[in-house]
This record gives structure tokens, C-alpha cells and sequence, in this order.
């Protein structure tokens, strides 16, 4: 199991995209992203969560952004150019996306819905994001990631909060 091609990394071999495959322990449950950093020994700030909201529109987008920080709608919403931007529901994910809560990743979802990517993401040579299940990530440059997704970049977070 621990090497187990997911779709996601067989698109990215498919394009000929680099990344670095890895896998950690799990249960039934998902675990938070943060954790999940902790466990692949990485910086939260360069691991990247995936998230399916609904516009105004009812047009349907995802955003990426560090495990560690909160989406900002307003921030969001501007970024695509909605008056509002809400989280879908957890049920709408997998018939949505194709993938299940926790292992949602923004490459190969049964449809390419418009992606913003935290702009954070550019500071790091190479981020985490889903490998399409939980229990497995992949690595990569976020403008490969960017531009294999169709994607763009963003100011997308609610500050971090200073004691």
C-alpha cells in the first residue's frame, strides 16, 4: 500500500510533472492537515489543504491554502469575482470532486473548477497537497501545480493571530 500510485500522481506522471510521493499512517478518520505535516516531518506552512465552496453564482471553486490558516471568504470571493463565496457542504464533496473529505486534492477532479492557490504558496520552493486519498501526498512547484490546474494566485487568508 505504501507506494501506491493515487490517479493524482499518475496525471502528474502522465504530464511529465515532478513531485515527490508521501505517505503516512491513518485511521478511518481524516486528519487535519496540521497533523498531517507533523507526521511527514514537514512545515505546516508548506503543506496545502484543498477546499470546495459555491458562489453567489452557484458557480462551484476551489482554493487552496496552508493546513494551518482559515480561507477568508471576502478575500476569496474577490479573488473570482463573486459577491460571496460559502463552503459546500462535506456530502456535496465526493460526488462533486470525485474525492472523499480529507483527501480532496485540486489535481483530477471529475471537473477542472476554477482554482486559486493561497499566494503564500509561492514563498516555498515546493508544497504538499492531497494525493486524491487520505494517507497520501504530493509534492511539487507551486507555479507546476498552478499551471497544471489552470490555476492563479491570491491573497486568500485571515491573518494569523498575534498574541
Amino acid at each position: 500500500m505504501a507506494d501506491e500510485k493515487t490517479n493524482v500522481m499518475r496525471a502528474l506522471d502522465q504530464k511529465k510533472v515532478p513531485y515527490r510521493a508521501h505517505y503516512y499512517a491513518h485511521g478511518d478518520e481524516a486528519v487535519d492537515g496540521v497533523t498531517v505535516a507533523q507526521l511527514l516531518g514537514q512545515d505546516p506552512d508548506a503543506v496545502f489543504k484543498t477546499l470546495v465552496t459555491r458562489g453567489a453564482s452557484k458557480t462551484n471553486y476551489v482554493f487552496v491554502v496552508p493546513v494551518g490558516r482559515e480561507l477568508d471568504l471576502k478575500k476569496a470571493a474577490k479573488a473570482v469575482g463573486e459577491k460571496s463565496i460559502a463552503m459546500i457542504h462535506v456530502s456535496e464533496i465526493t460526488p462533486l470532486t470525485g474525492y472523499v473529505r480529507g483527501g480532496c486534492s485540486p489535481i483530477g477532479m471529475k471537473k477542472q473548477f476554477k482554482t486559486t492557490y493561497d499566494q503564500s504558496a509561492l514563498d516555498h520552493p515546493a508544497i504538499a497537497v492531497s494525493a486524491g486519498k487520505i494517507g497520501a501526498q504530493v509534492e511539487l512547484a507551486p507555479q507546476a501545480l498552478a499551471k497544471l490546474t489552470r490555476g492563479q494566485f491570491a491573497d486568500l487568508t485571515v491573518p494569523p493571530e498575534t498574541d
